[in-house]
């Protein structure tokens, strides 16, 4: 077994500094852990997980302040999937780009996101619109730090397309994780419904096999998180 030390104790189901009863788990697989670390949970560099999963080598996340016990992560077992939802994230570095007036042809997103490559930006969720009167509209979310380059990206691909640009940072990443998704139904469903009952509205949806992320107004951040946590029961989830 690898332990890893930082200055946390273990994974926990959500960030404690906004989830006042956020619980350690005691395990988590690598494919969960991978998609807290990227989602911003930030306790773990992604790319050690990936290390870890591609040589099974299972490690445990611990604190180098105390000796408790902390958070094992390892390959997936059959006995994991009984837990729908294990961890709420929250990535508060994200920007939303539209790219308005685009020409509505089967080689414009390609040019764009091209572009957008080359520029080294890396893209979360997209969204196109239905083109009307040959015009699209696209919207994308990226890493904050990106934001001048995937501007003068976009900008340079406009002097052979046309169209608009507008951005803001006025957005935050909201995730829930767990690898029970695969054998269940309706976590979508529930999270929506969490986030309507508390006034909040989805911009953006984003999925994986085992995730579900919205992007929602930077000021409801916090309380998206504490919602979904308390719909999902994570408050008395361990293990």
């Amino acid at each position: 077994l690898c332990q890893i030390f930082t200055d946390v104790e273990g994974v926990y189901t959500a960030d404690p500094r906004v989830v006042k009863d956020a619980v350690k788990l005691d395990e988590v697989s690598y494919d969960e852990m991978l998609e807290l670390a990227s989602m911003g949970s930030k306790v773990m560099q992604a790319r050690a997980v990936e290390f870890a999963k591609k040589f099974k080598v299972t490690f445990e996340v611990r604190s180098s302040f105390n000796n408790k016990p902390g958070t094992i992560v390892k390959e997936e077992v059959e006995s994991m999937e009984d837990v729908l939802v294990r961890g709420v994230a929250v990535d508060k570095s994200q920007t939303l780009i539209v790219v308005s007036d685009l020409p509505d042809e089967p080689d414009t997103a390609a040019k764009l996101f091209s572009a957008l490559a080359e520029a080294n930006v890396l893209v979360d969720m997209i969204v196109q619109n239905i083109g009307r009167k040959g015009k699209a509209n696209m919207t994308f979310t990226i890493p904050k730090e990106d934001t001048l380059k995937a501007e003068g990206a976009v900008n340079r691909v406009f002097k052979e397309l046309g169209g608009s640009l507008t951005s803001s940072t006025d957005i935050a990443k909201l995730s829930v994780v767990g690898v029970g998704m695969r054998s269940h139904s309706g976590v979508a469903a529930s999270l929506f419904e969490t986030l309507a009952e508390g006034g909040i509205n989805i911009q953006l949806i984003g999925t994986s096999e085992i995730k579900i992320s919205v992007a929602i107004d930077l000021e409801h951040a916090d309380l998206g998180a504490q919602l979904a946590h308390k719909a999902f029961g994570l408050d008395r989830l361990n293990g």
